[in-house]
């Protein structure tokens, strides 16, 4: 099922970023329905959010956190990821 789906992959985004980067709580949002009458929209590219505490990250500019993040999810934001909306918890 889609659900299903959905939910492994962003376990996996989950995993790529804990991988790279020390956080302690990380939310995904799943903003893609709000997209729909986008021209662009198409249902194999998600809209994300993302809710992060980490105190690295928190530690670094944002610009740097903002960074680091895209390129750790460089080939999703190629393939699967349309729009991602990062925020980093003080």
């Amino acid at each position: 099922s889609k659900i299903c789906i959905m939910k492994n992959y962003f376990d996996e985004i989950i995993e790529k970023l804990k991988e790279k980067i020390k956080i302690e709580k990380i939310d995904i949002v799943d903003n893609s329905h709000h997209h729909k009458k986008h021209k662009f929209f198409s249902p194999e590219k998600y809209h994300l959010q993302l809710n992060i505490k980490s105190l690295y990250l928190s530690s670094i500019t944002r610009v740097s956190a903002h960074k680091m993040i895209m390129k750790i999810l460089e080939k999703d934001l190629k393939s699967k990821i349309h729009a991602l909306e990062i925020n980093i918890e003080q």
